[in-house]
């Protein structure tokens, strides 16, 4: 059974959010301090965790920047806050999504199986030897989920590797936003693609010598993103 840890100060969200994913068979644990929440991250093995922006104590943006300099486990991020720069700001800290409020339940329990279903494929692959994907200078192992640039390592989040392996895997192809929503995080879009642009970014700052002039992966304009070869 999937334990799923929520970090919510609203009392009732949190009870109505438990209630829903424990219907559909996943133990859930309640925080609902921000401070305390984050112990309970650090300090337990969860497989998902549902993270309010704002807490008493410690907010979620600096909750998700710790979780995300020791584990992987997919952050889904809620908030009531619904401007762009808020989304961009968690998602760029490393969380997985970012559902606005008030939401339905059950678009958050459809949202929780599917970074879990994805979750799981990944690290539950017994592959017998490594799997790797190499194109100028950028070294992918897939089997062990790390990524070389010139031979130094870099750091991905869950996401931001599956998108440039994904990518790298398809080179020279156009995606739109919409396709590589649905590709890597197993779900349509509904109506927000910030976080395909957002985790993009990221892994540009990672793997490009110029952001600005970018000669891996290649906007688009009007249609979407490709990885040049």
């Amino acid at each position: 059974m999937s334990k799923i840890l929520i970090i919510e100060d609203e009392t009732a969200i949190a009870d109505l959010e438990r209630d829903y994913l424990e219907i559909n068979d996943y133990e859930v644990f309640i925080e609902n301090d921000g401070t305390k929440g984050l112990e309970a991250a650090l300090g337990d093995d969860y497989d998902l965790i549902i993270l309010d922006l704002m807490l008493p104590g410690v907010d979620g943006y600096e909750i998700c920047k710790r979780i995300r300099e020791e584990k992987n486990i997919p952050i889904l991020m809620v908030s009531a806050k619904k401007d762009d720069i808020d989304k961009v700001r968690g998602l760029g800290l490393g969380a997985d999504d970012y559902m606005t409020k008030p939401f339905s339940p059950s678009e958050l329990v459809a949202r929780v199986k599917a970074h879990l279903s994805r979750y799981e494929r990944l690290i539950g692959s017994n592959q017998k030897s490594n799997d790797l994907v190499e194109i100028r200078g950028i070294r992918i192992d897939k089997t062990a989920r790390r990524v070389y640039i010139d031979g130094e390592e870099k750091t991905f989040t869950t996401k931001e590797f599956d998108l440039l392996t994904f990518l790298a895997e398809n080179p020279n192809h156009v995606f739109t936003k919409e396709e590589l929503f649905r590709e890597i995080w197993d779900m349509d879009s509904i109506g927000d693609i910030a976080t395909v642009t957002v985790h993009i970014k990221k892994i540009r700052e990672k793997i490009e010598f110029d952001t600005a002039k970018p000669q891996y992966i290649e906007t688009i304009w009007g249609v979407g993103y490709r990885f040049k070869v």
